[in-house]
């Protein structure tokens, strides 16, 4: 396999975490803000602790992002 075909999965794969990670990290933070809405408090907070939770995971996909595009070796 060339040096230049390894380099080209290698980036693929790093590029791919990208959108997992942000995919992740906003699911995640409905996930959350769903059980506790509905599971703990029993729906009389809902939507809102979804939607502060949606706002927190994506805060947290900017993040990772700013993370992963401030590497260096990218």
């Amino acid at each position: 396999m060339s040096s230049n075909h390894k380099e080209t999965l290698r980036l693929l794969a790093q590029f791919s975490t990208v959108g997992m990670s942000v995919a992740f990290s906003i699911f995640i933070g409905v996930g959350v803000g769903y059980f506790l809405d509905h599971r703990v408090f029993g729906g009389r907070t809902s939507p809102w602790l979804t939607l502060v939770f949606l706002g927190f995971g994506v805060a947290a996909a900017f993040k990772n992002l700013y993370h992963m595009a401030s590497r260096k070796d990218l």
